[in-house]
């Protein structure tokens, strides 16, 4: 029986160690369930504050017919710029950019009406003086007298003409081609600052440019702007316009400056032909073959001139 004792004790104190280990467990599990259960109504009380109690509804989807536009007028207008405004985004470079816009507009204007055809070539003066040149009607004096009256440029290359009256064709033409330089002269003036406004335009536009680059890379450089774009919109922006600016002063002053250049170059072209026509009814060849009296006498004098001449037979 005393042998047995120990036996007994050994299983006994098993039997507790096993049962002290599955409390141990049971306890262990339990906390573990609680934490998860938890858990778990947090995540529901989350998503019930969020979306509604697990117990309401699911909210119905409206069909496409029951879904109403929102109204164009209640949204937000897109922000604009007057012109001013965009000015002063320029800097302080647009000052000059505007005025060479303005001298632009100036020029174009005194040029469109300077150039104008029938006041180079006005047909009428051009037509009467030849046809009474071709007749014999106007003597070096007179001719003179209609052309500084006329005052247009080509009058005064026919003036160059007549100065030479009565010498050879050569010097005839060189006077036209003196008289041509002159007025050549004269019909180009102006055009120089046109091509002036075209070339500096885009330097100005292009100098902005560097300015807007110089400001964006500042402001980088002192405020960390790496990661806000808007400390570098208004170099930017200044660049931008600049360059804008000077390429829309640019392009039409180089326009009007080649308008303007081809259109004096058709004038030349027709002046010179119509100083040609005159050579040959100034000069000393043309004077020989006339009669002496022809060149200073009107067409009525030469009729009373032929009514004579029989009478003195």
């Amino acid at each position: 029986m005393q042998k047995h004792m120990p036996r007994h004790r050994k299983s006994v104190s098993r039997l507790l160690t096993a049962g002290a280990s599955l409390v141990v467990a049971s306890v262990v599990f339990g906390l573990a369930l609680h934490g998860g259960t938890t858990a778990a109504w947090a995540q529901s009380a989350a998503g019930s504050s969020a979306f509604g109690t697990p117990g309401d509804a699911a909210p119905q989807l409206e069909t496409p017919s029951e879904v109403k536009a929102t109204p164009v007028a209640d949204e937000a207008p897109i922000p604009t710029k007057n012109l001013w405004s965009i000015i002063r985004s320029g800097g302080l470079l647009m000052i000059p950019l505007g005025i060479c816009s303005l001298i632009l507009m100036a020029f174009v204007f005194e040029r469109a009406i300077s150039l104008r055809r029938g006041r180079v070539i006005p047909r009428p003066f051009v037509r009467r003086f030849l046809e009474q040149m071709r007749g014999g009607e106007l003597d070096r004096d007179a001719a003179l007298q209609l052309c500084e009256e006329s005052g247009s440029p080509v009058s005064e290359v026919f003036a160059g003409a007549v100065r030479k009256w009565a010498r050879p064709a050569v010097e005839v033409e060189q006077g036209i081609i003196d008289a041509g330089e002159r007025v050549t002269n004269s019909l180009r003036r102006y055009l120089r600052v046109l091509n002036a406004i075209a070339t500096i335009s885009p330097l100005l536009g292009l100098l902005g440019t560097v300015v807007g680059m110089i400001s964006a890379f500042n402001a980088i450089a002192t405020s960390d702007a790496m990661g806000r774009p808007e400390l570098l919109a208004t170099g930017i922006s200044q660049a931008l316009l600049t360059t804008a600016a000077g390429l829309s002063i640019a392009i039409p002053a180089l326009i009007v400056y080649l308008f303007f250049a081809s259109r004096v170059d058709r004038l030349i072209m027709d002046i010179d032909g119509l100083g040609q026509e005159l050579v040959p009814l100034v000069s000393a060849e043309e004077m020989g073959s006339r009669p002496k009296n022809a060149a200073r006498t009107p067409a009525g004098s030469k009729s009373r001139s032929k009514t004579e001449r029989p009478a003195a037979a």
